[in-house]
């Protein structure tokens, strides 16, 4: 615990949402400790006035909450109990809040392996990009103890516009946010197929854009992704990959449960398509030129 009145956080991975989620903190107040394994990113964050780590052990030493923002369950894993890891020197009144993406299982275990330590756990996945991230106004999904919630709150509210209290156990932010990226990658992938398809058809594709987005057909990722590919302009706000994992771990979760889940299944296929064809790292936009590739259609910025 923390010896000054002022809430110590630790944000372990300082990427588009982790960075403006420790950025966010610190405009609220809180003393803010960054740690990433890319040394540029935390003397970035040092540059603004932050405080640095080269651990997650280290981070948490003197935090009252670490806010993990990282890719996987993997790396979440590896970040709280593998070499130097958070849970060494975590306090015992702490809360570690988990803001990855993962198979809700998973997000059980972490909780259980942590919580049997005395600490708190808080299932916290987050949706909304890096824009959101840095004014604070950040969607979480969030489910784990009435302890949890309360240590965490303070952070939370810094991050978030809108904070959803999904359970008072870990795994059921998890499988929220699992329905969200099923949806989320169904969209991205339906739009792409339709804005190249257009494309084909020889459509002034800027104006299919405008009648799509104020037509039935149109879905908030139509409206967001495919100014991607009116300007050519493929930089990752969310790659490819993001999706190739998230479809996945629906198509394990869906497995293991015997539902079916046909539309995702397809579109997990077209996203890993577009990594094979080497836009992996590329924006989830690409799913577009994988379809322009494969049928010769000539779309903006195309060589």
């Amino acid at each position: 615990m923390s010896s000054s009145a002022t809430p110590h956080v630790a944000v372990i991975g300082l990427g588009s949402m982790g960075y403006g989620m420790a950025t966010s903190l610190k405009r609220a107040g809180f003393v803010v400790t960054g740690c990433d394994v890319s040394a540029d990113a935390v003397a970035r964050f040092v540059a603004d006035g932050g405080k640095g780590a080269k651990t997650p052990a280290e981070a948490a030493k003197d935090a009252d909450i670490v806010v993990s923002v990282v890719v996987n369950a993997a790396q979440t894993e590896a970040i709280l109990f593998g070499k130097d890891g958070a849970a060494e020197t975590l306090a015992k009144d702490a809360v570690f809040i988990s803001s990855a993406t993962m198979d809700p299982d998973i997000a059980r275990r972490l909780a259980k392996q942590l919580e049997a330590t005395g600490r708190h756990y808080l299932d916290a996945p987050i949706s909304g990009g890096a824009q959101r991230a840095a004014q604070g106004e950040l969607t979480i999904l969030a489910s784990g103890s009435a302890a949890a919630f309360a240590k965490a709150r303070p952070a939370l509210d810094a991050m978030a516009a809108k904070l959803y209290e999904l359970g008072d156990a870990a795994g059921q932010g998890a499988a929220f946010k699992m329905i969200n990226q099923l949806l989320a990658g169904v969209h991205i992938a339906a739009a792409s197929e339709a804005i190249a398809f257009a494309a084909k058809q020889g459509l002034d594709i800027r104006k299919v854009y405008e009648v799509i987005t104020a037509s039935a057909g149109n879905s908030w990722m139509f409206e967001n992704r495919m100014p991607h590919v009116l300007d050519g302009d493929y930089a990752p706000r969310s790659a490819v990959e993001i999706f190739v994992k998230d479809l996945g771990i629906i198509q394990d979760m869906a497995r293991n449960a015997r539902f079916p889940v046909p539309v995702s299944a397809a579109a997990l296929q077209m996203f890993l398509m577009t990594a094979a064809a080497g836009m992996g790292r590329d924006d989830d936009a690409s799913v577009a030129r994988m379809y322009a590739q494969v049928t010769g259609t000539k779309l903006p910025g195309a060589k």
